[in-house]
């Protein structure tokens, strides 16, 4: 699989390489339109890629039992990067009723971790009513 992704990913130009309930990956290639004022990738980005990789997968993961939506996004920057391909592989941590918690690791094309990160999302049932 390699697709396209809608809406701000679209802006962004993020792909979608892996999408299961058990890990997504999402691939980025870094352009100048990405840096920030001294050249290198703007933090924004790596948060935009973990909550969308966390969301992808807790939504895939909960189906047509409802929606999901980030509820706290915990980004750390770890190196820097300028240019090539980012790759954010996400794997859930918990998923429960009514929350889910996802991590996503950011590497570049060469393996170097470049940003992790976590969000919380909160799992959205029609009806808001709890399992029997």
């Amino acid at each position: 699989m390699d697709r396209p992704l809608g809406g701000f990913d679209a802006q962004l130009g993020v792909r979608a390489a892996e999408v299961s309930a058990q890990r997504v990956e999402l691939r980025l290639l870094v352009t100048p339109a990405l840096h920030q004022l001294f050249g290198i990738v703007h933090g924004g980005v790596y948060c935009a890629l973990v909550e969308s990789a966390a969301s992808l997968g807790a939504a895939t993961w909960l189906g047509d039992e409802g929606r999901v939506v980030g509820v706290a996004n915990q980004t750390d920057f770890l190196k820097a990067a300028s240019g090539g391909e980012l790759i954010a592989v996400g794997t859930p941590v918990h998923r429960g009723y009514s929350q889910q918690l996802w991590q996503v690791q950011i590497t570049d094309s060469d393996g170097q971790l470049i940003a992790r990160g976590q969000v919380r999302l909160q799992n959205l049932r029609p009806g808001g009513g709890r399992r029997p």
